[in-house]
């Protein structure tokens, strides 16, 4: 059960990865990993449970190994109960897959791991992204293993879900177990982690049982940050830029609120209660059943444009009469059809997976932030590629994604925390006047999450409406003008902002009758 690598080199082309990396774990501990997106965390682990191989170095790992990996590995056709018992199927006499058990032997894992909210017979491409970790982990504890290797195992994860993945690395702990998990959150390996090991640019910094925040970070980064959460309370709100009326969609129920320029409205509550549906719906990937949308500028016009603007005819548009949802300006009603509308009007859309949903992982760096705009710097079918490139370098340098050449690697080679920023990237290139950003730091490190607090409150200095929801309640609590509490599909508590107390929003999440 003894985990140990000494002089691990590792490169991806002319990107060195890992440098002369170093690192023990013991039996009967839990050890956390912590470095920025990029510092060589994920590759370590792919080394030590064998999926990467070295280039120098040498890798003990002893006992039965099991692995969780930040990207998710269900097959999304498959079933719950198909994906979970893929490799060890409940077979007859014959040897033959007994398909007809299989919900009811997934049914009785689940249980035995304590998940009672995931249909076995549901197809994994319908889960929430918190449900499709929770089945990943579960496919990792039935194994009972010596060796555990969980990669930012609660990025997707609401605190209930995190408080049962502890409660199970404990108990793995306890019977002897040695656990390596990774995370950006820092309260959680302060509560989890016998050690702490720090990585920076692909060698070992540190190994300590006892290390702050501020003291992770600098050994993280090499620099010391200024204040965590920018001040938003200075920053000016004008008039409304979105009002939302009515809405159902979903999970939703009579939703109805404005969204001011400059203010950072935030999306609380506990998870599940219709925040995921309330996004998708103002980005016109989901249909609603009832409301009306207006929002204060489109970019639409009704008049004929230039074709490389980014406009298209009105009548090309919004050429059907809206129907129970509508986007409207100054009293016209048209109609929201789905994200290309909802682009053409001004608003943008940044998800929580940004593998699966922000990003096309083999394109360039350069392709993926281009690809909402390229009308606009086109004549004739043919891409302006001075201007492209000149708009390109102007938002990656903004955001120290990278310059020049480095534009040309493809998105599935960066780091989360630079995929993340690639994403909002493209958005920017938008000059979108609402920005919907779902969960935008899942999954990336202290100094990255740091950089993406100034940039949203940037934006909202510049002018732009932002509608914000993060799985980490903290985050809400000190970025937020205001933020709406959801409950069960609908507006529980409107709490004003900063609240400073993410206890305060919890406490309105689960009250009977808000008074907040």
């Amino acid at each position: 059960m003894t985990v140990e690598a000494t002089g691990i080199h590792r490169a991806f082309g002319g990107v060195l990865a890992l440098r002369d990396a170093s690192f023990t774990a013991r039996p009967g501990e839990i050890h956390a990993l912590a470095g920025e997106n990029g510092a060589g965390k994920s590759t370590l682990i792919k080394v030590l449970c064998g999926v990467l191989r070295a280039d120098a170095g040498t890798v003990t790992v002893s006992g039965r190994v099991a692995t969780a990996f930040q990207e998710l590995s269900l097959l999304p056709d498959l079933t719950v109960a198909e994906n979970l018992l893929l490799t060890a199927p409940p077979r007859g006499r014959l040897g033959l897959v007994r398909r007809s058990h299989l919900a009811a032997e997934a049914s009785r894992l689940l249980s035995l791991y304590g998940v009672s909210e995931i249909d076995p017979r549901s197809p994994a491409r319908d889960l929430a992204v918190s449900q499709k970790q929770v089945v990943e982990l579960v496919r990792v504890l039935a194994l009972e293993p010596d060796v555990v290797f969980l990669d930012e195992p609660t990025a997707a994860l609401a605190q209930r879900e995190v408080d049962w993945l502890a409660g199970h690395m404990r108990r793995l702990r306890d019977g002897g177990a040695c656990v390596v998990f990774t995370s950006h959150r820092w309260r959680e390996i302060e509560r989890l982690a016998d050690r702490v090991t720090v990585f920076r640019n692909g060698t070992h910094v540190a190994t300590r049982e006892r290390l702050t925040e501020d003291e992770a970070i600098t050994l993280m980064t090499g620099r010391t940050l200024d204040a965590t959460y920018p001040d938003v309370s200075a920053i000016e709100v004008g008039e409304n830029a979105l009002t939302v009326t009515g809405l159902t969609s979903g999970r939703l129920r009579d939703v109805s609120f404005d969204l001011r320029k400059g203010e950072i409205l935030g999306v609380g509550g506990l998870a599940g209660q219709g925040q995921r549906d309330l996004f998708l719906t103002l980005f016109g990937a989901r249909k609603p059943v009832a409301g009306q949308l207006s929002v204060g500028r489109s970019r639409i016009s009704a008049r004929r444009q230039p074709p490389d603007d980014g406009r298209v005819v009105a009548r090309r548009a919004f050429g059907a009469v809206a129907r129970r949802f509508g986007v409207h300006r100054t009293g016209e009603r048209w109609s929201l059809r789905g994200p290309k509308d909802a682009i053409r009007a001004g608003i943008a859309y940044v998800p929580e997976d940004r593998k699966a949903e922000g990003l096309l992982l083999p394109l360039s760096i350069r392709d993926n932030i281009a690809l909402t705009t390229l009308t606009r710097r086109s004549r004739a079918g043919f891409i302006r590629h001075q201007a492209e490139n000149a708009a390109i370098s102007d938002v990656t340098g903004k955001l120290a994604i990278g310059a020049g050449r480095a534009t040309s690697r493809a998105a599935g080679e960066l780091s989360g925390g630079n995929q993340q920023k690639t994403v909002m990237a493209r958005w920017l290139l938008t000059d979108a006047d609402v920005f919907l950003l779902y969960d935008v730091t899942r999954g990336v490190d202290a100094a990255t999450k740091h950089d993406i607090y100034h940039l949203i409150a940037d934006l909202a200095r510049n002018g732009k409406a932002i509608l914000f929801y993060s799985s980490e309640t903290e985050e809400i609590a000190h970025l937020c003008h205001r933020v709406l509490v959801l409950r069960e599909g609908r507006i529980a508590a409107e709490l004003a902002g900063p609240v400073g107390d993410a206890e305060e929003i919890v406490a309105a999440s689960i009250r009977e009758t808000a008074d907040a």
